[in-house]
C-alpha cells in the first residue's frame, strides 16, 4: 500500500533542533520530488521545503532558509527535514509529501502544493 508515515515530532525550546522523518512504502520516493509542508491552527498551509530528483534544485521558505535542510536516503527510502535554531512561530503539524517528477520548478511545487501523496503529519511544538 501506498504510504507516507512521519516521525519525529515533540516538543523543542526556542534554539534547539529536531529531525523529522517520512517513511515511504509501496513506491520508491527516489523517483518522486519531496517537500515539507506545515499549518498551524487558524493558517493556510504552507510549503517549508521541496527538493527534485537527487536534489539537484532546492526551495526554502524565506521563513526557514539558513535553519531547515531537506534531505532523503533512498537506500532508506526516507526522507527528513532537518530543523535547527527552532522558534515559537515553527510550531505547527508538519506533512511530508511526494510527487512523480514533472517539469517545474521546485519553487512552484511548493508554492502550489500539488503533490500527490501525502503522509499524516506530526507535531511540531516549539515553546519554552
Amino acid at each position: 500500500q501506498v504510504q507516507l508515515v512521519e516521525s519525529g515530532g515533540g516538543l523543542a525550546q526556542p534554539g534547539g533542533s529536531l529531525r523529522l522523518s517520512c517513511a515511504a512504502s509501496g513506491f520508491t520516493l527516489g523517483l518522486y520530488n519531496i517537500g515539507w509542508f506545515r499549518q498551524a491552527p487558524g493558517k493556510e498551509r504552507e510549503g517549508v521545503s521541496c527538493a527534485n530528483l537527487g536534489e539537484r534544485n532546492t526551495f526554502y521558505a524565506d521563513s526557514v532558509k539558513g535553519r531547515f535542510t531537506i534531505s532523503r536516503d533512498n537506500a532508506k527510502n526516507t526522507m527528513y527535514l532537518q530543523m535547527n535554531s527552532l522558534k515559537p512561530e515553527d510550531t505547527a503539524v508538519y506533512y511530508c509529501a511526494a510527487l512523480a517528477t514533472v517539469d517545474t520548478s521546485v519553487q512552484q511545487l511548493c508554492v502550489h502544493g500539488n503533490f500527490e501523496k501525502w503522509g499524516q503529519g506530526t507535531v511540531v511544538t516549539v515553546s519554552s
